[in-house]
C-alpha cells in the first residue's frame, strides 16, 4: 500500500474507531489497515494509535498527524477534481494551428461563434502554411489540407477540400476554355509553388490520376495572390473551393475541364493520441466536423448547379 493509501486508511481507523470498521468502508481486509498503519508509525517512529480491546484512540502525535492527513487528502481530492473537469469542461486554453488562407476565411468565423457558447475558454490560433506538429509544438490541435501519411497523430476528417480549374469570364471569352488538359501547356497559368519552370497539374479521369505539364504565367506561395490574379483576367488557376466557391457561384470564375478534375484533398483536425481526450479539444474538433461536413458551405455553387441540372423546363 503507498503512503497516500495508507494516510486514508489511518485516517479511517481515527474516525471510525476501529479497523473492522474502517476496513469494512475501504473494501479491504482488517490485517492490510492494520499493517498500513504500522507502515506509518515506523516510517515516522511514533506510535500513532492507542489499541483497546474495544476501541482505538490516537495518540498526541496521532491526532496531530490525523488533523494534516485530512488536510492532504482533501488538496488532493480537489485537485483530481479540477484535473477531471478539465477534461469533462471546456476550460484553459484551446491551442489551434491552421493554414492561413483557410484559417482567415473560414476557421476564424467558426473560432469566434465557439467562442460565444464556450466563453470560459481562451482560444489561441496561430495560423502558418507549414506543417505544425501538435505533439512537438504543444497545439491541442492543427488543421490540415492535404492527403495525409501515416504517422502517429489522430486525424479527423472536417471536410473536403474540392479542387477546380477556374478563369475569369473575360479571359475565356479571350482565349477560349481549354478543351483538354493538353491544351493547358499553351495557355497562361498561375500556379502554386515556388517556381515558374515547367509546372505540372495533378488532374484524374475515371479513377486514374495523371500529371499535365501547364503554362507559366505566375507561380505563388499563396492562394489569395493566385485567386486575384485570375479575377483580374491573367490566366488560369487550380485552386480549392473554399477559395473560389463564392466567386463560381456569383459568376466571377467559371470553371473548365470539369471532365478531368483536380483529385480532391481533406480538411483534417489533427491532435495527439491520447485516451483522456480533454473537452476543450474533443468538442472544438466536434463542432468544426457539423459546421463544415461533407458539403460544406463554399461548396454551395455545387448544389446550385446540379438543381440547374435536373430541373425541368415548363412546356
Amino acid at each position: 500500500m503507498d503512503k497516500l493509501e495508507a494516510m486514508n486508511a489511518f485516517a479511517r481507523v481515527v474516525a471510525r474507531g476501529s479497523y473492522a470498521e474502517a476496513a469494512r468502508a475501504l473494501g479491504l481486509t482488517r490485517s492490510a489497515v492494520s499493517k498500513a498503519v504500522m507502515e506509518l508509525e515506523h516510517l515516522l517512529g511514533a506510535r500513532l494509535l492507542d489499541r483497546s480491546t474495544r476501541r482505538v484512540t490516537p495518540t498526541e502525535a496521532g491526532l496531530a498527524y490525523y488533523e494534516r492527513c485530512l488536510d492532504i487528502l482533501a488538496r488532493v481530492e480537489e485537485t483530481e477534481a479540477q484535473v477531471s473537469r478539465l477534461h469533462d469542461e471546456p476550460r484553459g486554453v484551446l491551442k489551434i494551428n491552421a493554414p492561413v488562407s483557410f484559417g482567415v476565411l473560414h476557421l476564424a468565423p467558426a473560432v469566434a461563434d465557439f467562442m460565444a457558447t464556450h466563453p470560459d475558454l481562451a482560444i489561441e490560433l496561430a495560423l502558418t502554411d507549414r506543417f505544425v506538429d501538435p505533439i512537438e509544438e504543444g497545439v491541442d490541435v492543427t488543421v490540415r489540407i492535404a492527403r495525409l501519411a501515416d504517422s502517429s497523430l489522430v486525424a479527423r476528417r472536417l471536410a473536403p477540400a474540392r479542387r477546380v480549374i477556374v478563369a475569369s469570364p473575360e479571359h475565356l471569352a479571350r482565349y477560349g476554355a481549354p478543351a483538354a488538359p493538353e491544351d493547358l501547356a499553351a495557355r497562361p497559368c498561375l500556379s502554386y509553388g515556388h517556381t515558374t519552370t515547367l509546372p505540372r497539374w495533378r488532374l484524374s479521369r475515371d479513377g486514374e490520376t495523371f500529371d499535365v505539364a501547364v503554362g507559366a504565367a505566375m507561380c505563388s506561395n499563396n492562394g489569395d495572390v493566385l485567386r486575384l490574379a485570375a479575377l483580374a483576367g491573367r490566366g488560369l488557376t487550380l485552386l480549392p473551393t473554399f477559395l473560389v466557391g463564392p466567386d463560381i457561384a456569383a459568376g466571377r470564375l467559371v470553371p473548365v475541364l470539369d471532365d478531368t478534375p483536380p483529385p480532391d484533398l481533406g480538411i483534417h483536425a489533427l491532435y495527439a493520441p491520447n485516451r483522456y481526450l480533454a473537452a476543450k479539444t474533443r468538442l472544438f474538433i466536434d463542432f468544426l466536423v457539423a459546421r463544415f461536413g461533407p458539403e460544406p458551405p463554399w461548396d454551395a455553387f455545387r448544389r446550385a448547379v446540379g438543381a440547374n441540372d435536373q430541373a425541368v423546363p415548363s412546356p
